[in-house]
């Protein structure tokens, strides 16, 4: 707890922590809210689930090449604070079509949308790394887990109370707000050079396609020569599986299994039981992570989140689904806390946007293809169980490949120094 107290001395950590927690919080509540709104006007047609979903995770294969090479060459203030610019306007543009009621164009500017935010993260991420020291990494990867466990904790259930009292719009007019809010809180941050422009400064007119493709390239080949960045990477497309599977699950489990007549109310109570989770877990993982080594962390992680979310798929009861829920809850942050507090260690600054270029769309991939899959197939060939089958098993055959890789890479954290040398920045 001391530790964490220590980094929000830091004026600059302080201002980019919040930003992040009020970008990340207008996403949430949006895309809860907007769930809510097709289920109930589309009932009868739930891939509209899947597909605001789909929204959300596809527009990384668009933008990804472009985001880690920005965060690298330009200056990374400047493009975190304009993606929450645009994505503060694209929100208005979306009351507009929510208003004419045309679902094309809706979901034409919540991918525009998600693609614009897709940049805020490496860049906010990178200028993280450069200002704090490499042992508050892992404080502050349990403070972004206990910032995500809060999420889940009010974040849908703020969603659906907005929903429920000021209807969509109101959710959107929120997702406005909070992206304002985060620009305000980017701009305010004093940063040196040496974090917003690692690499010195580039004009807009080199960023051409050549300089795109040699810098993509040059992300590929510094993941290439580190054997731990690969396994966390391969481990990072099954997660992409699960956050696909694990977005539309409580909604579908509910809806269309164990409580079809009151599904939102449960909706609110299984986001609490699963953030209250979280944030025990994110505490407990926290204090463990001075004693376990950050391997360790992971692999246990992944591997009690993956039987307890199968045990979950089957069931009998809302109590029973709750229980599971809880115990997922209380082993996940385990694993984020694990790998990021082990990722700032691994990467060399110069070289984090375009790591995290390669990272970001690798999940996304699997999450759309997963998303895509469920979207056609849930009902017709995929049952509410099998989704929970898939996803435990995803996390299970990563928890035991981890076991097989992680632990004799685990001393691989001087790669920053010796990668660099051998990279091209």
């Amino acid at each position: 707890m001391k530790n964490m107290i220590e980094i929000f001395k830091n004026r600059n950590y302080s201002l980019l922590f919040l930003a992040a927690f009020t970008s990340q919080m207008g996403n949430i509540i949006g895309i809860a809210a907007f769930m809510l709104y097709l289920l109930d006007r589309f009932s009868e047609k739930p891939f509209y689930a899947a597909i605001t979903e789909l929204m959300y995770s596809l527009p990384t294969l668009a933008v990804f090449f472009l985001v880690g090479v920005l965060a690298d060459r330009m200056d990374r203030q400047k493009i975190a604070a304009n993606s929450d610019w645009i994505c503060a306007f694209l929100s208005l543009g979306l009351l507009g079509a929510i208003y004419i009621d045309w679902m094309p164009l809706i979901f034409a500017l919540l991918f525009l949308r998600s693609a614009v935010s897709k940049f805020f993260y490496p860049a906010q991420g990178a200028m993280i790394q450069g200002i704090l020291s490499k042992d508050e990494y892992t404080v502050a990867a349990g403070l972004n887990q206990m910032t995500s466990s809060l999420f889940m904790l009010f974040g849908n259930a703020l969603g659906i109370f907005i929903y429920w009292t000021i209807g969509l719009e109101g959710a959107i007019i929120v997702d406005f707000a909070t992206y304002i809010i985060s620009a305000l809180l980017i701009r305010a941050c004093v940063l040196s050079e040496a974090v917003r422009l690692p690499n010195g400064t580039h004009r807009w007119k080199e960023i051409n396609i050549k300089f795109v493709a040699k810098d993509f390239k040059d992300g590929l080949l510094y993941i290439l020569k580190s054997p731990l960045l690969v396994y966390l990477i391969i481990g990072f497309f099954v997660f992409g599986i699960v956050n696909g599977g694990m977005s539309v699950m409580p909604a579908y489990i509910l809806k269309y299994k164990l409580a079809p007549d009151n599904y939102e109310e449960i909706m609110v109570l299984v986001g609490i039981v699963f953030g209250i989770s979280v944030l025990l877990g994110s505490i407990i993982a926290s204090i463990l992570a001075k004693k376990l080594k950050l391997y360790q962390m992971v692999i246990i992680g992944v591997g009690v989140s993956g039987a307890f979310v199968i045990a979950s798929g089957y069931s009998t009861s809302v109590f029973y689904y709750l229980a599971f829920s809880s115990l997922v809850g209380l082993s996940l942050p385990f694993v984020n806390i694990g790998i990021g507090g082990w990722l700032p260690r691994i990467v060399d600054p110069k070289m984090m946007g375009r790591v995290q270029g390669w990272i970001t769309p690798v999940m996304m991939l699997s999450q759309s293809i997963t998303l895509g899959v469920i979207a056609m197939t849930f009902q017709k060939i995929v049952t509410v169980e099998g989704i929970y089958v898939l996803v435990g098993g995803c996390l299970l055959f990563v928890s035991f490949f981890y076991m097989a890789t992680l632990p004799k890479h685990s001393e691989e954290e001087e790669a920053p120094e010796a990668l660099g040398k051998s990279a091209s920045v």
